[in-house]
């Protein structure tokens, strides 16, 4: 007899016949470790006793045959459990809390077991994480202004970094801080800057 722990039946039936035959096999196992231990204590007697009550090597031999035989067959008749190995802990560092996450649920195809058509009940789930990359992105920031009716009045523009220049502080600084910082020289962020479709060349970046 042979039991997956992780995988247990559901039919009530079944899980009564699979206790009533484990306590069957206790039962017997115990009876058969009453009669080694009583042919033990008559070994030790024969060893250790008087003369008188000591075995001789003919007959100690086919005592240990017979206990040898026994165990063999209490083995057998020993409910055999499966379990998964244990998993080895995992020496790699836990992705940061701050960083967002981004779910993606993975279920069984249909809601019928394959094996007994019975259906599916939920039972747990493994969680496994990755570390994604979003590139960068470039965008447009559209500055309208609304001009009021019997008089022209219009809010004053937004005052820009550099003046007449379409940079914002936010790519000022990451133009700065990828020269300064990453060690990263205007020409290949011209070429990063052209992989994202936008002209911006070594002579505009360091000006």
């Amino acid at each position: 007899m042979q039991l997956d722990l992780n995988n247990l039946p559901s039919d009530t039936t079944l899980l009564h016949r699979l206790v009533r035959d484990i306590a069957a096999t206790v039962e017997h196992r115990d009876s058969e470790i009453e009669r080694l231990q009583a042919i033990i204590k008559k070994l030790q007697r024969a060893q250790f006793g008087r003369r008188s009550e000591r075995l001789d090597p003919d007959q100690l031999a086919l005592t240990l045959e017979d206990i040898d035989s026994d165990i063999g067959r209490i083995e057998e008749s020993r409910p055999a459990i499966v379990t998964e190995p244990p998993e080895a802990p995992s020496r790699r560092k836990a992705l940061p809390d701050h960083l967002p996450r981004k779910d993606i649920l993975l279920d069984v195809d249909g809601e019928a077991c394959s094996c007994c058509g019975g259906a599916l009940h939920a039972i747990g789930e493994s969680v496994s994480e990755m570390l994604d990359w979003v590139p960068a992105q470039l965008r447009v920031i559209r500055i309208t202004r609304c001009r009021a009716c019997g008089k022209v009045a219009q809010v004053p523009a937004p005052e820009r970094p550099i003046a007449g220049g379409l940079a914002t502080p936010t790519l000022l600084a990451h133009v700065l801080v990828s020269k300064y910082c990453d060690h990263t020289p205007l020409y290949r962020q011209s070429q990063i800057f052209a992989r994202h479709g936008v002209d911006l060349g070594r002579s505009t970046l360091a000006g």
